[in-house]
């Protein structure tokens, strides 16, 4: 089943409401917190234990040729949120971007475009929605992926289907290996982050929520988030 249709039942049951008398942004505390301890359970038994095999296995250079590589295919989403949201030097830089790295830089395995000059930014859908005036709605933690809110999840969707270059790849033998490959690399990145994160957090569920929906908002109005109403 594609994750697209999988998540239309978790929307269905967010829209219906189920709320609780905690942060108003979280009115689905009570099914988050479940979910968000079935995820880290899931990650401290699974994923990491495979991010560390991963880390260890891989050179350097090889990680950062993995990295490198999914992140050019990115850029494809990247540069369709940017045309999406009017942006008309970003849009040439990750079209420039695309075009250096999936050349000179060898399939994106070296990122050529960076050391040009060209940096990547951070799009989606989801901050698309968002610099359309849509709001966040309601927190939301998605089973194996995290924190999320509703409007981000319908981004999300939105990019699977249409702009995430691995996921649409039509031969399945090909693409289920690198989206598995790609959810490895992503958490054997994080390993020293979540690491510090477990150790700083008292509630790691509240941190979580709090930087996400923080690092969300900076993310929707490029850095510049206007100030919250009291």
């Amino acid at each position: 089943m594609r994750l697209h249709s999988a998540l239309i039942p978790l929307l269905v049951l967010v829209l219906t409401g189920c709320a609780t008398n905690g942060d108003p942004r979280d009115p689905l505390e009570a099914i988050n917190r479940p979910i968000h301890s079935f995820n880290e359970g899931f990650d401290r038994y699974v994923m990491k234990p495979v991010a560390q095999g991963y880390a260890w296995a891989l050179p350097d250079f090889a990680q950062s040729g993995v990295r490198n590589f999914f992140s050019n295919l990115n850029d494809a989403t990247v540069l369709a949120n940017n045309i999406l949201q009017l942006k008309p030097e970003p849009s040439a830089r990750g079209f420039l971007r695309l075009a250096f790295n999936s050349t000179f830089g060898m399939f994106g395995l070296l990122d050529v475009a960076s050391e040009m000059g060209l940096k990547k930014n951070n799009e989606d859908f989801g901050q698309t929605l968002g610099y359309w005036g849509v709001s966040a709605g309601p927190y939301l933690v998605l089973p194996f992926r995290g924190p999320s809110n509703v409007r981000d999840t319908a981004g999300l969707v939105a990019d699977i289907a249409y702009t995430d270059l691995v996921y649409n790849h039509s031969n399945l033998s090909t693409r289920d290996p690198a989206l598995v490959l790609r959810v490895v690399s992503r958490r054997a990145d994080l390993l020293d982050a979540k690491r510090a994160l477990d150790v700083a957090a008292l509630d790691g569920y509240e941190f979580t929520r709090d930087l996400y929906l923080e690092r969300r908002r900076s993310l929707v109005h490029d850095g510049n988030p206007p100030p919250l109403d009291e």
